[in-house]
């Protein structure tokens, strides 16, 4: 949920911004926070492939909530929803990873715990 006058993304918009950063290929790059736990530098695992975060998204790493209330997969992956649904019960998602310069757009239950972006209206 996001405060009046802000949006959830639809799966257009993630879609169009990802184009934007030149495809799914590489822009999971230009959207993750720079640095390392490793290093003291940032929250990303390390090798934290491709970050530049030159698009300002500034994503971090925050894992997600499972069905069971467990917290995975923190430092390595970052997922967010978008707003549309996918079936009844799924919406789709993007996902930023910590080894590669990828975005993956993928579609998960909606009782799972992922990070929401929200954008101005």
């Amino acid at each position: 949920m996001c405060p009046t006058g802000w949006h959830v993304p639809t799966d257009l918009e993630w879609t169009t911004l990802t184009d934007y950063l030149g495809g799914l290929d590489v822009a999971g790059g230009k959207m993750k926070s720079t640095g390392t736990n490793q290093a003291g530098t940032g929250y990303w695992e390390d090798p934290n492939t491709g970050a530049t975060n030159e698009s300002g998204f500034t994503g971090l790493p925050g894992g997600y909530r499972s069905t069971s209330g467990s917290f995975l997969r923190v430092g390595f992956r970052g997922d967010w929803w978008s707003s549309t649904e996918s079936s009844s019960s799924n919406a789709w998602f993007r996902s930023l990873y910590y080894s590669n310069s990828e975005v993956n757009r993928a579609a998960s239950v909606k009782r799972l715990g992922f990070s929401v972006r929200c954008v101005r209206d």
